[in-house]
């Protein structure tokens, strides 16, 4: 791979859209501005390679195409404006804290519903498709099966599922507002520009998605939605004020292994985009990221206790079903025999899954133990 120096352009990328998918109406715009500017600090810093900005085209036409669908959608079927959304949880800590294992354990219970890998990344029916939903997750396979070719590290750092409970995020991405771009992309200005706008547009758009999905699955009746992704510490906020039902359930650990651990994933997923990869800026920019999100996190938590559960992350390791079980309570849940057996199942499901060793240091990204300690001493000293 090499590095180009061809631009992606906004109105080429909407033009695209449209004419792939025969649709014109986007709705409301808002979202040019953060499409804007993820387009410009790729141009400007991300350093593409030639495949990674194909790659990165297809992505974004492929975004805006699920934009113009949904508008389509909700203007033929306006029922969808009318289905219920009630968040349990979202579950918030930093990357690397445990808090995929507490998501996929929380799912698995049958008084909750998740989002899906499969419909995160095609979320919208195929025309002419049936309730099996069967060509979406044929793609979502081979999907997966591309992105670990391009990143065959990445399964030793994540789990992929193509059929089990991912990150919202992913539905927040069609939103150009969303912390996987600065993951998997450099692109620093982005990442600044993210943390000082209102998300609240997004937050209202992701609450749309999950209409969807519950319109099209009538099983989900009656159960309420656990979400995760750190992105939502960019916006706890906006998280709570647009689900007023929603907990923050935050996964603590320290950030002394997290930052250089997750350093070391966005160091993988860049290079599928770019040759060009300097650990020493990932890991200055993920250290100060983090510190900051932390420091927001411990603003909101202070102001509004009663929306926050806290989950440890050596207790995740010592007793998973045991964390599993205290969290739907504080959720307002009574654990029963099935939601034991649910546990019981994926553990056991996720014991037998291959992984092979996910190694990094702090130093593989100019850190030290030390400056982490002295910069997460603020966070550590209250929650660990």
């Amino acid at each position: 791979m090499t590095r180009v120096s061809a631009q992606l352009r906004v109105a080429d990328l909407l033009d695209a859209a449209r004419a792939k998918i025969g649709l014109t109406e986007f709705g409301d715009e808002w979202f040019r501005e953060p499409l804007g500017v993820l387009v410009a600090s790729l141009n400007a810093e991300a350093q593409l390679s030639e495949l990674g900005l194909e790659l990165t085209r297809r992505r974004l036409i492929a975004l805006l195409v699920d934009r113009l669908r949904l508008r389509a959608l909700q203007r033929e079927h306006p029922e969808v404006a009318e289905v219920e959304v009630n968040v349990a949880a979202e579950i918030c800590g930093l990357p690397r804290t445990g808090s995929t294992l507490l998501h996929r354990l929380l799912a698995a219970s049958p008084q909750l519903t998740s989002t899906l890998s499969w419909e995160t990344g095609y979320p919208l029916p195929f025309p002419g498709e049936g309730p099996d939903a069967a060509e979406r997750k044929r793609r979502a396979r081979e999907k997966a099966r591309m992105f670990l070719e391009l990143s065959p590290d990445f399964a030793d750092i994540h789990t992929l599922e193509w059929d089990g409970a991912e990150e919202d995020v992913i539905l927040v991405d069609r939103s150009f507002t969303s912390m996987s771009f600065d993951s998997f992309y450099w692109v620093p200005s982005y990442g600044d520009w993210l943390r000082a706008t209102d998300q609240a547009p997004a937050y209202r758009e992701l609450r749309e998605w999950l209409q969807v999905l519950r319109w099209q699955d009538p099983s989900r009746a009656g159960r309420r939605w656990v979400l995760k992704s750190p992105h939502h510490l960019t916006a706890v906020d906006t998280v709570l004020d647009t689900f007023p039902t929603c907990k923050i359930v935050m996964t603590h650990r320290s950030p002394v292994r997290a930052v250089p651990s997750y350093a070391s994933m966005v160091a993988t997923m860049c290079a599928q985009y770019s040759e060009v990869l300097d650990r020493e800026a990932i890991g200055r920019y993920w250290n100060a990221r983090f510190a900051a999100t932390l420091r927001d996190f411990a603003a909101v938590r202070e102001r509004r206790p009663d929306r926050f559960v806290d989950v440890r992350f050596g207790e995740m390791l010592t007793d998973p079903a045991g964390q599993a079980r205290r969290v739907l309570g504080e959720l307002g849940l009574a654990p029963g025999p099935e939601d034991d057996a649910a546990f019981a199942a994926y553990l056991e499901r996720n014991r037998e899954e291959h992984r092979g060793s996910h190694s990094y240091t702090a130093e593989d990204f100019a850190l030290t133990d030390g400056q982490l300690e002295r910069d997460f001493a603020f966070y550590t000293e209250v929650y660990l």
